[in-house]
C-alpha cells in the first residue's frame, strides 16, 4: 500500500472504478494523494500488479463488517434444568431464561431432575415439561419429545423462526410498545390458568381427605350413642 509498492509499474484503477491505465507506482500515488486516498494493491499476482485508489480505513471497515454479518449467530444448546415440584416462582425465572434462548435462535434441552423416590411420581415431570411446552408454543417447536435417561427426564425445544418473525413484524408494523408485549402476556394468561387449575385441584384432593379422615370419627360417635341408649333404657 502506497510507499510500499515495489513494483516498477502497476495497472491503476480510480476511486469511481475508471481504469487509468499503466504508470509507475509514484505516479499512481501522487494521484491518489491529491483526492486524499490511499494506494491499494488489490491484485498483486496480474501483470503487471493491479492497485486501486481508494480510502483504505473505509474499506477495511466494511469489509470487516460483511465478513461479520456473513457469519451470523451459531446455534447452539442451552439447557434449563427443573425439579419435579420446581414452584411455580422458580419456573417462571427459568422460562424467562428459555424465551431469551429461543428468540437469541438457540435450542433449550429441558430436564427435570429426579431424586430417590421422586422416581416412583415420574408423571410430576411429565406434567412439568408439559407446561413449558404450552407456555412456550409461541415460539417453540418439540425437535426431541420428552424421554427419560436414568433419573433424567428431557426433551429439546428449538425456536419456531417463523413465528418470531412474524411476532417481530407486527411489533415493527404497529411501532407499540404493547404489541411487542403480547406473546409475554399471552404466557401470562396461560401461567394464570394453570395456577387456578393446580390450586383447584389442591383444594379439592383436601376436602377429600378431610371427608375421609371425618367418615371413621362419625362412626365412633354413633357407636357410643347407641351404647349409652341400651344401658340406659
Amino acid at each position: 500500500m502506497n510507499e510500499l509498492i515495489v513494483s516498477s509499474e502497476i495497472r491503476v484503477i480510480a476511486d469511481d472504478g475508471e481504469q487509468l491505465g499503466v504508470m509507475t507506482p509514484s505516479d499512481a500515488l501522487s494521484r491518489a494523494q491529491e483526492v486524499g486516498l490511499d494506494l491499494v494493491e488489490v491484485a498483486p499476482g496480474s501483470k503487471p500488479p493491479v492497485c486501486r485508489i481508494m480510502d483504505y480505513g473505509r474499506y477495511k471497515y466494511e469489509r470487516k463488517k460483511k465478513q461479520g454479518k456473513n457469519k451470523g449467530h451459531t446455534a447452539s444448546l442451552k439447557e434449563v434444568k427443573l425439579r419435579p415440584r420446581t414452584d411455580q416462582h422458580d419456573l417462571d425465572f427459568k422460562l424467562k431464561n428459555a424465551r431469551r434462548f429461543l428468540l437469541d435462535g438457540d435450542k433449550v434441552k429441558v430436564t427435570v431432575m429426579f431424586r430417590g423416590r421422586e422416581m416412583v411420581h415420574r408423571e410430576f415431570g411429565y406434567r412439568q415439561l408439559e407446561q413449558v411446552t404450552e407456555l412456550l408454543s409461541d415460539i417453540a417447536n418439540i425437535e426431541n419429545p420428552p424421554r427419560m435417561e436414568g433419573r433424567f427426564l428431557s426433551m429439546i425445544l428449538v425456536p419456531n423462526r417463523e413465528a418470531i418473525a412474524e411476532a417481530a413484524r407486527r411489533a415493527l408494523a404497529s411501532g407499540d410498545s404493547s404489541e411487542a408485549e403480547t406473546p409475554d402476556e399471552g404466557v401470562e394468561a396461560k401461567r394464570s390458568a394453570g395456577a387456578a387449575a393446580k390450586a383447584k385441584a389442591g383444594i379439592k384432593a383436601e376436602a377429600n381427605e378431610e371427608v375421609e379422615a371425618r367418615a371413621p370419627a362419625a362412626g365412633d360417635s354413633g357407636t357410643a350413642e347407641v351404647a349409652e341408649v341400651e344401658n340406659n333404657p
